[in-house]
């Protein structure tokens, strides 16, 4: 069976609940909606190469000058322009973790280390990473939360690892796509320690729900490394639907802040059931979850037109480990009510 590259495949079959891909479970938020449906008129027009309007919010949002933030067309956009712009000749990424990474900076003919993240700490990133952040590594990635398991990087080792890398001269890569579910997230953050080796990547596309559109931005602690992206790759890398709706959505603070209760408490739920059908659940701080099972779940699943994430093809992971995103607590019922009677018959 050809396993998906991502979650989110739901074209090639039909499907009733998607579990694939990790979104805000609340949608895309109503007035972001009303926003695009108004504004029809004005997409003859091409849209604003350097997304002025959208980067002057975000500034003020981010406390950080304009001249230090970057859109694309999703954060993985910015990860292959980031790639692009460095030109690391050996990097470090973690495993498991989001694929983007080693596939971007193979992309562009760069060694590629893995720091294997062990599952008997439960995949968490630890300070043994510390000895691997040495020359000839010229860049690192780091997921927070990690993607597949959705555990945050403790402050006092993201301290450490920030610290490293400035020693080092190491380009310091968080994606930081998944925090705006954690709760208390900014504590979290790589912002504590941001400097010029530091770039954070964030998304609108999972804290919106607004997959479609693609949208993400980074935040480069160096002005020059942020021009040198912003000049790599297509001139018109985010279209003007997108610009409008990230405008609109970074006024939905009261979205966000409905979100994460919601999230948490789901989270907690599927965990408890999911540990009653005999899957191993691995914690996790956002709005997805890890875990394994010996039966082939997806492709049973699939028979009553749900589709979750299959990691088989994770790089530290194997054939048993699934991930299924948070979602309401209707939608997570209707997951397990057919989980129940696969695994029970």
């Amino acid at each position: 069976m050809v396993i998906a590259q991502h979650g989110g495949d739901t074209f090639s079959r039909e499907i009733r609940y998607d579990f694939s891909s990790n979104l805000n479970p609340l949608g895309m938020p109503r007035r972001v909606k009303e926003a695009l449906q108004s504004a029809v008129s004005e997409w003859e027009r091409y849209p604003d190469p350097f997304c002025r309007t959208l980067r002057e919010k975000l500034s003020k949002k981010e406390q950080l000058p304009m001249e230090q933030i970057v859109c694309g067309n999703g954060a993985a956009d910015l990860i292959y322009r980031i790639v692009a712009a460095i030109r690391p000749k050996r990097a470090l990424v973690c495993a498991p973790a989001f694929s983007e990474y080693e596939t971007a900076l193979r992309e562009f003919g760069c060694a590629v280390e893995r720091h294997l993240l062990r599952e008997e700490t439960g995949f968490a990133l630890t300070a043994e990473i510390l000895s691997s952040l040495h020359k000839p590594i010229e860049l690192v990635f780091l997921c927070n939360p990690n993607n597949p398991v959705g555990n945050v990087i403790q402050p006092e080792v993201l301290h450490a690892i920030s610290q490293r890398c400035h020693q080092e001269g190491i380009f310091l890569i968080c994606d930081e796509c998944f925090l705006d579910f954690v709760e208390e997230g900014v504590q979290f953050s790589g912002r504590q320690w941001f400097g010029e080796q530091m770039i954070l990547l964030k998304a609108f596309t999972k804290s919106y729900a607004m997959a479609g559109l693609r949208l993400g931005y980074g935040l480069f602690g160096s002005k020059s490394i942020a021009e040198q992206v912003a000049n790599t790759g297509q001139y018109w890398s985010v279209s003007a639907p997108a610009q409008l709706a990230g405008t609109v959505a970074l006024e939905e603070s009261e979205y966000l802040q409905k979100t994460v209760p919601l999230v948490s408490k789901e989270r907690l739920y599927l965990t408890s059931e999911l540990t009653k059908l005999g899957c191993t659940v691995y914690h996790s701080d956002c709005n997805f979850l890890l875990f394994h099972h010996p039966m082939p779940l997806e492709e049973l699943l699939l028979s009553e037109q749900i589709l979750i994430r299959n990691c088989g093809n994770y790089h530290g992971l194997s054939e048993g480990f699934f991930r299924i995103a948070v979602r309401t607590h209707k939608e997570n019922t209707a997951l397990l009510a057919p989980m129940r009677r696969v695994i029970y018959g």
